[in-house]
């Protein structure tokens, strides 16, 4: 018997009342059948989240910024792991709670179309190419290749078109044409659904052209189920079908939301509306028929996860896994990968300096390894303690200042800034670690800054940090600076002033050794920007404006600071002799021109004069490690959905 015929001889023998109780994310115990209660709730960005201990990874930002989806199949393996081990322990209680199960709602794989949104640190970055491919050897580290049990069920979300203001997220309606939706914010859904094969599909808060997004019929029966012919299932995000009635008002009652959200395919509710399926059928919304098909899928999800099977290969995962060395290794090769240099006047990697000043808010912060939906480490090493570690020399510090709140401002608050600059006057070398936090950016209710709702109303560091770094300048001694953000910040006076830049996204419980190795020369840099950093927020569109048209590198037209793809090395690359071969198969060559041993990322784009409006498009990319000197010959496969939507006739360009 298959999973299917399992799940509908057990849905048989259920009442009306307990299959509407199993649409939900709390689903209840039904003790007649042995069917525990289970809690369809989990998060896994970067590591188990919000579960106790654990492996904490670079967030996903920063693991987008590695350009290395070897090394993130590695990543989602090793989360996957963990998270077996914490569900065979938590089962044994005979039930398991929210954070404790195996259906996972990760990864995000929205577009992060404008660096003021929050929650922009939660995905791959700007490109949908770079998110879909890393959005599919995650899923695919995630759910295992049992070709019987999923290990996990992954979850991709928003579907769609969700990408900020946070503050605007219950009521906004996203008045958008199919050829952008198509272009940007279904291209990564559409990819991983038919490369992947994700287990579940979160709907968003928002409306899409009138409807919203967890009860529409055009995303999830028209795209979804028929043009693509997804066969997973659909969960809403948190609370989204009661926004229907209440803050969309496209409906007038929670009833009348449920089984508008039911009766279009999205049939599992984190929130309370499903609590109102009885007032829906008793008012004929919604049939017992459908109620049935939900209850079925979602138990198929239940047995497909060997729930109820006494020979799921995955139940002898013991609890020695969680934070063990392998996955403490695996960490802090992905926070060395997503560190990116921006600029290095020859300073680094550091060997001259004696005694170095390492100053800022974050260089001594636990919050910025970790991020948002993280867990927590036993062990984790910050910046200065990495630094302490590593560096053979003496090592000063000071905080300098509070993240965001000025001193000058604040009479009765100690003012660190004169320490900073007694310490940076002792030193060879000052490191300073500057940018944000995640309570600076985030998720609308997780950041301090609640009249934002999590979002950056500009690109600019805080007065507080603006202060410091212009104090420590004014001593004259040569600067690293290493800004710590899950998203853009304007570093134009730092490109300046700076001797070395360094844009390090929130790196995991790894990341001040990482950070440490990097800045020593143990290790050679080589992550490359996700995201385009501009020089202000003045270059881009209104916040609220979802079309595409001067926002990331294909569409804007001016200068940038730091352009997408960009980042250092200690060495130099070269590539040439692109040529086309069989179908969409491309050959190059790279060659290590530098002094050092490092890893290059080739990125190949493709324009067209059949898209004038698009700059280009990233097509392939590659990593890989040459010796100094050494030079290979590479053969990469342009992405075919690329091309279809590129045109025919089309122009390469291959960068390192």
């Amino acid at each position: 018997m298959n999973f299917h015929e399992q799940a509908v001889e057990l849905v048989k023998k259920m009442t009306l009342e307990e299959k509407m109780g199993q649409l939900r994310y709390d689903a209840p115990a039904i003790e007649k059948l042995g069917v525990p209660a289970y809690n369809w709730w989990n998060e896994g960005l970067h590591g188990v989240a919000r579960s106790g201990t654990a492996t904490v990874f670079p967030q996903a930002i920063g693991m987008a910024a590695s350009f290395d989806p070897d090394l993130l199949w590695c990543v989602a393996e090793a989360i996957s792991t963990e998270a077996r081990a914490k569900y065979n322990g938590y089962k044994q209680f005979g039930s398991t709670g929210i954070y404790q199960g195996l259906t996972y709602w990760s990864p995000n794989i929205n577009i992060f179309r404008d660096p003021r949104w929050g929650r922009g640190h939660e995905t791959y970055g700007e490109d949908p190419y770079l998110t879909g491919s890393m959005g599919r050897v995650f899923i695919e580290g995630l759910q295992g290749d049992d070709p019987t049990y999923r290990k996990l069920d992954a979850t991709i979300k928003h579907f769609a078109v969700h990408s900020g203001p946070e503050s605007t997220r219950h009521e906004a309606d996203v008045e958008i044409d199919r050829e952008t939706m198509d272009d940007t914010y279904l291209w990564a859904f559409r990819y991983c659904i038919e490369h992947a094969d994700p287990s579940a599909v979160m709907g968003a808060y928002n409306r899409v052209n009138g409807e919203p997004c967890c009860g529409s019929e055009t995303l999830l029966k028209k795209i979804l189920r028929d043009e693509w012919d997804y066969r997973g299932y659909v969960v809403s995000d948190c609370g989204a079908i009661n926004d229907i009635n209440e803050h969309h008002h496209v409906t007038f009652t929670k009833a009348e939301s449920a089984a508008l959200a039911l009766n279009n395919g999205c049939i599992l509710n984190c929130g309370f509306a499903f609590r109102s399926l009885q007032d829906a059928y008793d008012q004929g919304l919604v049939s017992e028929e459908t109620i049935t098909n939900a209850c079925v899928k979602l138990f198929e999800a239940r047995f497909r996860l060997g729930m109820f099977a006494n020979d799921c290969p995955y139940d002898s995962i013991g609890p020695e896994v969680i934070e063990c060395e392998a996955h403490r290794a695996l960490n802090r090769r992905m926070a060395e990968e997503s560190i990116v240099l921006l600029k290095n006047d020859g300073i680094l990697p550091l060997r001259e300096a004696k005694t170095i000043a390492v100053i800022g808010p974050n260089a001594d912060a636990l919050d910025v390894l970790l991020g948002n939906y993280n867990g927590y480490p036993s062990r984790y090493s910050t910046f200065l303690r990495g630094l302490q570690d590593n560096f053979d020399g003496d090592v000063i510090y000071s905080k300098g200042c509070h993240p965001f709140i000025d001193a000058a401002q604040n009479p009765w608050m100690e003012d660190l800034t004169r320490e900073a600059v007694l310490a940076a006057k002792r030193a060879d070398v000052v490191i300073m670690f500057m940018g944000l936090n995640p309570s600076m950016e985030g998720e609308e209710g997780d950041a301090y800054n609640g009249h934002n709702a999590g979002d950056k109303a500009d690109l600019q560091l805080p007065p507080s940090q603006k202060r410091l770094w212009k104090a420590v300048r004014a001593t004259g001694k040569p600067i690293i600076f290493v800004n710590v953000s899950g998203s853009a910040i304007d570093l134009r006076e730092q490109e300046k002033g700076a001797a070395a830049l360094l844009q390090c996204f929130y790196p995991g419980a790894e990341g001040g050794e990482a950070m440490a190795r990097v800045l020593l020369g143990k290790v050679n840099p080589s992550g490359k920007l996700p995201v385009t950093f501009y020089r202000s927020e003045e270059d881009l569109p209104p916040f609220d404006d979802y079309h595409m048209e001067g926002r990331t590198y294909r569409f804007f037209k001016g200068e940038p600071l730091f352009p997408f793809g960009y980042g250092l090395s200690y060495t130099s690359f070269e590539v040439g002799n692109v040529h086309r071969g069989f179908e969409n198969e491309i050959s190059l060559s790279v060659k290590n021109t530098g002094s050092y041993d490092g890893m290059g990322t080739v990125l190949v784009y493709v324009k067209s004069d059949s898209r004038p409006e698009l700059n280009k498009q990233l097509a392939a990319y590659r990593k890989t490690f040459l010796k100094k000197g050494e030079e290979k010959t590479l053969t990469l496969e342009l992405c075919p959905e690329i091309l279809e939507r590129i045109g025919e006739d089309y122009e390469i360009i291959a960068e390192i």
